[in-house]
């Protein structure tokens, strides 16, 4: 996670929604996979995929490139509380870690200043998806502020994702809202173009994102909703266009633990 240069100013004015006219979106009839464990050849229905940015796209129709943008990578943890601990929250006088993931720190986005400068970290990330032939980029744990122990607000947040909207535009790429079904409405106002959500079913959040968004890609768990249930809520009046179930590890068909279903498209040309 090395510091680039970059102009970007965190403060920047929200991204314009209407950018999604000249940017291309995934299309509401394709298949979806979810790829952030490895990549491997998607189902044959499959027509848009996600994987890590340090993996190269699909290359199946649509591909959404997956960038961490507030937390650490967990190889890159350690690294990046040497090098900029000022840019990694602190609780305690040791970094703050995720409940969930706690080989993952949460990014500081408390200031201005601090925000220009994960910036400039994550704007080669961006553009790298770009050169890579990625369609749209999604930036990850958009909602750290909710396990950041106080240290940090959702409108630091916010300023920070209008600031990610802006540089994935430029770059010529889609951006997509991961969760934060609270916050859905202000993430389209600051330039996010599609949503791509996690266990919306499970928590009743869906309509949060279909109603702000022309596009949402659901992704449910089969240790938290289960497969039985799933398929009642892929039969649900109002679900996402595209909603698919994996198992919550995301490991590849070689694992004995990989699962993947998906409903019928919503809307069937």
């Amino acid at each position: 996670m090395a510091l680039a240069g970059c102009s970007t100013d965190g403060q920047a004015a929200p991204g314009a929604p209407s950018a999604t006219s000249t940017l291309r979106l995934p299309d509401r009839n394709a298949g979806f996979d979810y790829q952030l464990g490895g990549p491997y050849r998607p189902p044959a229905e499959v027509g848009t995929v996600e994987r890590d940015r340090t993996h190269e796209p699909a290359g199946v129709g649509y591909d959404i490139c997956y960038v961490n943008g507030f937390q650490t990578q967990p190889a890159e943890s350690a690294d990046v509380a040497q090098r900029h601990p000022d840019l990694v929250v602190q609780l305690g006088g040791k970094p703050l870690v995720d409940p969930d993931w706690p080989d993952e720190y949460l990014l500081d986005t408390s200031t201005a200043p601090k925000r220009e400068a994960l910036a400039a970290i994550v704007k080669p990330w961006i553009d790298g998806c770009a050169a890579k032939g990625y369609a749209a980029v999604e930036v990850d744990n958009l909602d750290s502020y909710t396990r950041s122990a106080g240290r940090l607000t959702v409108e630091d947040n916010v300023a920070m994702a209008a600031t990610y909207a802006r540089m994935a535009h430029q770059s010529g790429l889609a951006i997509a809202q991961k969760n934060g079904a609270e916050i859905a409405g202000r993430l389209r106002s600051a330039g996010y173009d599609f949503a791509i959500t996690e266990s919306c079913a499970q928590f009743s959040e869906c309509d949060s994102y279909t109603t702000q968004y022309p596009v949402v890609l659901d992704i449910e768990y089969t240790d938290e909703l289960g497969p039985e249930a799933f398929d009642s809520a892929c039969n649900g009046v109002g679900r996402p266009p595209v909603m698919i179930m994996r198992d919550h590890n995301l490991v590849t068909p070689n694992d004995s633990g990989y699962y993947y279903s998906a409903c019928a498209p919503a809307h069937p040309s």
